[in-house]
């Protein structure tokens, strides 16, 4: 969905320079288009292929409104970690037995929000939690079906701020014999909860199919153990997501080199098994979104230190996009409104912060950049927004959702009167309960 015509970038049919123009920098732009055609690939090469089988977008990447909607519309279903994005997706009018609710400490105020709205699944992360969601559904009259989230022992090839599926983990329960089947046995017994089975999940930005085979592998041993011990199926199996999108020089590879050998080997132990096959989940969150967004900015102060470096500061920075500060994440970029030019010299781009760490491209190569240019970054559609921060006290950009040539406003720019009004004057008298509301209706 990227071209160039007349020497400027569009985006989805979509002049950038306009979008710039018309709403302003920093500013996300998200193509319809492309996440379309993710939603498509997912339910031609997964969803139609095995009988039960879900994709619940992993919210966490970027959860507005609107985005629960295009998920809703897609027939998707969607994970969340916080009672933050439950209430979104709530607010969305998304069908909460389509919600899956995900998190390592989940709140009791945010299990109960659950509960008393009848999220398809809750998948526990610790002992305390089963427990917690017995003592609601007792309360409420209901029965919750659960999944345990496991860690299973993989190293993925990947920063290790994004590795979750080793042992030493924050995430899900260990494989240790005397922790995971006590906490089966409990759930198997407690008279509110549907044990339905695992997940795992073994990181993120991976393009390694190995790390997913073997977290398949070590489940299914799990699987075994709880037939043979407990004589009960484990009816679903959630694999996770975490696959791995183009940002600089990546190879995106399709879903299916990466479901394929999982679904193999689970249809081939549970045929074994003599058991039916299960339900199989998978949580794509920045495969739907990442290459569906990028992020313009204009370029302003611009200073070269002789014989050292070159850098172009922009009107955004760290605030609106943390990853290459966080984990030294790369990107690409151009100058939108000069996008048919010949690279001329190696800059550094810097945000607008008052640190030095404040850097979203390190050595690119870019025409010669003027104040005024309009500088286009790819592959932002995930923990951009979801990420952003009002370090400095900077306004959160606007998000624009294009498709074909038009546009639309999803989020509005926050404004300088947003920043502080939540602030309490010096001498206002307020109860501090440290309550928030959390009814959707």
């Amino acid at each position: 969905m990227i071209e160039i015509k007349n020497g400027t970038l569009f985006f989805d049919g979509c002049d950038t320079t306009e979008l710039a123009a018309t709403y302003g920098t920093p500013l996300y732009v998200y193509s319809e288009s492309v996440m379309q055609e993710h939603f498509d690939e997912i339910r031609r090469d997964f969803l139609d292929r095995w009988p039960g089988s879900r994709a619940a977008y992993a919210a966490k990447a970027f959860c507005t409104v609107g985005m629960c909607k295009l998920v809703e519309r897609a027939g998707l279903c969607i994970d969340v970690v916080s009672g933050g994005e439950l209430y979104t997706a709530l607010a969305a009018g998304f069908p909460p037995e389509r919600i899956e609710f995900n998190g390592n400490n989940k709140l009791p105020r945010e299990l109960e929000l659950a509960v008393e709205h009848g999220v398809g699944r809750i998948i526990v992360d610790a002992p305390h939690e089963l427990e917690t969601i017995e003592a609601l559904c007792a309360a409420q009259g209901r029965r919750m079906k659960v999944l345990y989230r496991v860690t299973p022992g993989v190293k993925a090839d990947s920063h290790d701020y994004i590795v979750t599926g080793k042992k030493d983990s924050k995430f899900g329960f260990p494989l240790d014999e005397e922790i995971i089947y006590p906490a089966v046995a409990r759930a198997l017994e407690a008279p509110h909860i549907d044990f339905l089975g695992f997940h795992f999940h073994v990181g993120s930005q991976l393009f390694d199919v190995e790390p997913y085979v073997q977290a398949t592998e070590a489940v299914l041993e799990l699987v075994r153990q709880v037939k043979q011990r407990f004589g009960a199926p484990v009816r679903e199996l959630n694999l996770g997501g975490g696959f791995g999108i183009r940002y600089t020089t990546e190879q995106r590879r399709p879903y299916r080199d990466y479901l394929d050998p999982m679904l193999e080997r689970i249809a081939a132990c549970y045929d074994e098994l003599g058991m039916p096959r299960p339900a199989v989940v998978i949580e794509p969150g920045r495969s739907i979104v990442g290459d569906a967004g990028l992020t313009l900015y204009t370029v302003g102060s611009i200073k070269d230190i002789p014989g050292v470096r070159k850098y172009v500061s922009v009107d955004g920075g760290m605030t609106d996009n943390i990853r290459p500060a966080l984990y030294q994440a790369v990107y690409r970029g151009m100058l939108a409104n000069r996008a048919g030019e010949e690279a001329e010299e190696t800059v550094t781009v810097c945000g607008k912060c008052c640190e030095s760490g404040d850097i979203l491209l390190r050595d690119v190569e870019l025409p010669r950049a003027r104040t005024g240019d309009v500088l286009a970054v790819f592959s932002t559609g995930a923990y951009g927004y979801s990420m952003a921060s009002n370090y400095n006290c900077n306004p959160i950009p606007a998000v624009v959702l294009a498709r074909a040539g038009q546009h639309r406003l999803m989020v509005r720019r926050q404004s300088y009167e947003d920043l502080i009004r939540n602030q309490i004057p010096e001498g206002e008298e307020t109860p501090e309960t440290g309550e928030y509301h959390a009814n959707a209706d």
